[in-house]
């Protein structure tokens, strides 16, 4: 069979749109993207590996140009075709609700997977491992899923006039759009429309997902990042509708916030982290809200974990606890609310359903700097940022770790300096690689489990160094001044 003919099958299997009678109108739809020279391109029966044939056939045949912008847009525009219409998704997606949420998530994800929007492939390519470490197994991620920046679509896109339109990555209008040299192709992407707190939302799948079924639910307007009582609210609306995910919320000041403040969003899925394992080391009084249970959670980061079957008293105790922590300073631990005007306080919820009971997870975050730590005094240290400097968001919090690419390539020259071996071992690595030397016998056997296990304590040093109040005699202390205020 012909490239042609497997994606014509393969749209037909996945695109209710279409039945048999369109077979010849698909097969020229494909053609008008890959040129009629495509119609006798040998094919495969992995749909993937079907569809880079098909690619391959538009470039030699000169539809496509040879960038990575360009495959991509293409691609997208293949499988757009095997992508149902939004509305057959939306209408589709709530009859499977109906069944249950479980069904109808697992429908969504897996149209997504089929379709290549959630890129199976480029995520393949992550290196990860778990990290034992004393609180508990942290995940590590080594991010190597986003493809590098193709020069060609460097030049292009600086060239480009720019319409802002979509406005960011997250936007609705995302959905089916062609793409361009400096932004992705979005042909096949589609968005679950539901309504929370009176407004749109919308409900879609991380295309680089970092851990399963990663999901993002975005307000349909362009409005920036924040963290109220109606957050709460939201997040446990959405934790009822989708009982088998957790949902969390970034902080919303920059430092502590994620990469993307300028669009309101949150991030789930259905994923167990090392956070919500973690147990509670100390009951906390909340007198005003008696339906709710309330903890100091044993986590490198502080944070309030809450629990109640009352959503609506649960929501209003964590708003208390929220703005108690706005106006909130204590000095002698560097913690302060406001300097010179600007706040500095805020939390990153998270929620999650256990049993009939609902569980809210809110750590405490301050995004202040200092001569010291320009970077950020509740941000990983300059002693650790050889591994990791980027911002401690949402993901990281929860207890994986999102490592830069350049990781891959550095570690391995840690690894042959650690075995006594030529190696081209960065500088900034020197420190840590050598007490490392001292502290472990090394070999090639155990090199590499060794060398991962490391990185995990590096990691959770990160955390540590992102936590308000630390986990040391004065820092609990200080912990417990801020919980009494409750």
């Amino acid at each position: 069979m012909t490239a042609l003919d497997h994606q014509v099958d393969f749209i037909l299997a996945h695109n209710p749109d279409y039945t048999g009678l369109d077979r010849v109108y698909l097969a020229n739809r494909v053609l008008a993207l890959c040129g009629d020279a495509a119609a006798t391109f040998p094919g495969a029966s992995d749909p993937l590996t079907n569809l880079d044939s098909l690619v391959e056939a538009a470039v030699t045949n000169g539809t496509c140009e040879n960038t990575a912008s360009a495959h991509e847009i293409l691609a997208a525009e293949l499988m757009a075709l095997a992508t149902p219409k939004p509305s057959t998704v939306n209408a589709t997606f709530w009859a499977q609700y109906q069944t249950s949420p479980k069904t109808a998530t697992d429908w969504f994800f897996a149209l997504s997977r089929a379709n290549n929007y959630i890129q199976t492939r480029a995520i393949a390519k992550n290196l990860k491992f778990p990290a034992h470490t004393d609180y508990g197994d942290l995940e590590i991620t080594i991010n190597l899923s986003k493809p590098e920046k193709d020069p060609k679509d460097i030049a292009a896109a600086a060239k480009a006039t720019r319409f802002g339109y979509p406005a960011c990555q997250l936007c609705l209008q995302n959905e089916g759009y062609l793409g361009r040299a400096d932004y992705p192709a979005r042909g096949n992407h589609r968005i679950v429309r539901f309504t929370l707190g009176g407004r749109t939302w919308g409900f879609q799948y991380s295309p680089y997902a970092y851990f399963n079924e990663h999901a993002i639910f975005l307000d349909a307007e362009h409005t920036p990042m924040h963290i109220n009582a109606q957050t709460f609210t939201n997040l446990l609306d959405i934790v009822t509708l989708f009982p088998d995910y957790f949902v969390g919320s970034n902080a919303d000041l920059p430092i502590v916030g994620g990469s993307m403040l300028s669009h309101e969003h949150y991030q789930g899925g259905r994923h167990t982290f090392a956070m919500a394992q973690a147990p509670v080391e100390k009951t906390l009084p909340l007198p005003d809200f008696p339906a709710v249970t309330a903890g100091r959670v044993k986590w490198p980061m502080s944070v309030i974990r809450l629990t109640a079957e009352d959503r609506t008293q649960l929501a209003a105790a964590a708003e208390h606890i929220r703005a108690a922590w706005t106006t909130y300073s204590d000095e002698s631990v560097d913690v302060r609310a406001l300097t010179a005007g600007t706040p500095h306080h805020t939390v990153t919820p998270i929620a999650r359903r256990v049993g009939a009971a609902y569980q809210l997870d809110l750590v405490l975050r301050d995004n202040q700097t200092s001569d010291a730590f320009p970077d950020g005094i509740f941000h990983p240290h300059q002693d650790v940022q050889h591994i990791k400097k980027e911002n401690i968001g949402l993901i990281e919090v929860m207890g994986l770790a999102v490592l830069p690419a350049r990781l891959r390539t550095e570690l391995a020259e840690v690894k042959r300096f650690l075995l006594g071996e030529p190696n081209q071992m960065l500088a900034s690595h020197r420190p840590w690689a050598e007490a490392l030397a001292a502290q472990y016998a090394w070999t090639r056997a155990t090199a590499d489990d060794l060398l991962n296990q490391a990185v995990g304590q590096v990691f959770a040093r990160v955390l540590e160094d992102a936590g308000v109040f630390k986990r040391t005699e004065e820092g609990l202390a200080a912990f417990d001044r801020f919980t009494q205020t409750l």
